[in-house]
């Protein structure tokens, strides 16, 4: 930033709407498919749990040390494996959304009444027709708000994914705002970053709310 400019030009702001918009989609892909890959992972072990409840305890221990684990240290952990790439980024982002999500998905199938179940297999269910007719529809707020959960934390975390070089929003942040010292860049990323992050949570609770209008009425009455 050279003396006399204005701390913040709304100008380049302007000049750069294509490279910013290619940015947010890197992000967004970055973020898609850490987010998808964790939920499909974190659903596998959820049914594991539920068949073998005593794994329950070793999967959260794993997945907590994972998610302690500090961001920068596990990319650089990967690095040697997997270089630098999207690979190594989306491991570090995948394990962060295990804890979260595996804890969501058990508590809400843990959470259907007893007599819920029972019902169901009085109705002749099988126990997959059991999970998906009458679990997975009660447990669904909770694991929407896991999943909102680790959307959120996801999103932020892509940012520090720039320094193994894999772009996004964090390069405004990063390259063009601390490392050139242009602090227009980085109060753009971080603004984006926080709209972005607003925008996915207001989405997916209003995702959650289509799916689930029975539970919105139910706190109503509450």
């Amino acid at each position: 930033m050279s003396e006399g400019e204005p701390f913040f030009q709304m100008t380049w702001v302007v000049e750069h709407l294509d490279d910013l918009s290619r940015r947010l989609g890197e992000h967004l892909l970055v973020t898609v498919i850490a987010v998808a890959v964790g939920f499909l992972i974190s659903f596998g072990l959820a049914l594991a749990v539920r068949r073998y409840p005593r794994i329950y305890g070793p999967i959260l221990a794993v997945s907590g040390i994972l998610y302690a684990i500090p961001s920068i240290a596990l990319f650089v952990l990967f690095i040697p494996i997997t270089g630098l790439s999207l690979l190594t980024a989306e491991i570090a982002l995948v394990s962060y959304t295990l804890v979260i999500l595996v804890r969501n998905i058990v508590t809400g199938l843990r959470g259907v009444p007893a007599e819920v179940i029972e019902a169901a297999r009085g109705m002749g269910y099988t126990d997959g027709q059991r999970l998906w007719r009458v679990e997975l529809p009660i447990a669904l707020p909770i694991i929407v708000a896991g999943l909102r959960i680790a959307t959120v934390t996801t999103i932020g975390l892509v940012t520090i994914a720039t320094l193994i070089g894999m772009g996004g929003l964090g390069y405004l942040i990063v390259n063009i705002g601390v490392q050139r010292r242009f602090p227009t860049a980085t109060i753009t990323g971080v603004i984006i970053v926080v709209l972005l992050s607003t925008a996915v949570d207001l989405g997916l609770q209003l995702v959650q709310r289509r799916l689930t209008p029975w539970a919105g009425a139910r706190e109503a009455q509450g």
